[in-house]
């Protein structure tokens, strides 16, 4: 009885050359992308412990800047320093401005990263799914039409992506509105302890 039982998928798989060949290559493909994931991880990872640096640092100098000025202010003469007002102000100015740019660049490299994440991880679902389909199938399984189908399923999923790429306000939006407020509330205190 056992002997007219068709033999296992993965008998089957064994006995062909092309089908072997193609599961060792999918599969060492699965391999790379799984590496490929756990690199942009980390690469993520890596620019959001740099932003939230840039964060510290943008409050920490405001900080430690209008310490200074409150401390400067109380032993110089009131004219004096409300004529050098503008060498805190603008100082303070451009470093608010180059670390939101820096934050912005950061943010915006952050979401291509998490858009390359996002095809990997898709990717490898997808071939995930193709090499279940070979070992459950074995000789089955129809070379031309499951590629083909692969194709197809990732021409349609960019095409969706495309047609729903509508730009959004996101939480960087709004984080970079507060802190370039922050940035103006500074210029007045600025001018406010150095004039009063």
């Amino acid at each position: 009885m056992a002997s007219t039982s068709a033999p296992h998928p993965l008998h089957q798989i064994a006995e062909s050359t092309t089908h072997r060949l193609l599961l060792k290559q999918w599969l060492k493909e699965q391999d790379l992308i799984s590496r490929r994931i756990s690199l942009k991880e980390s690469r993520i990872d890596s620019v959001r412990r740099e932003i939230t640096f840039l964060y510290c640092f943008f409050f920490i100098l405001h900080s430690f800047s209008l310490l200074i000025l409150f401390a400067s202010s109380s032993h110089e003469h009131n004219s004096v320093g409300c004529k050098r007002s503008w060498v805190p102000s603008v100082t303070s100015l451009l470093c608010s401005l180059s670390i939101l740019w820096a934050l912005r660049y950061k943010g915006d490299t952050e979401a291509s990263l998490e858009k390359l994440l996002e095809r990997e991880k898709e990717d490898g679902l997808m071939l995930a799914k193709c090499v279940d389909e070979l070992k459950r199938k074995g000789l089955e399984f129809d070379l031309m039409k499951e590629v083909d189908a692969l194709r197809r399923a990732k021409s349609l999923r960019v095409e969706t992506k495309v047609a729903s790429g509508t730009k959004k306000w996101s939480a960087r939006d709004f984080a970079t509105m507060v802190m370039l407020l922050v940035s103006f509330v500074v210029l007045g205190l600025v001018r406010f302890v150095l004039c009063s």
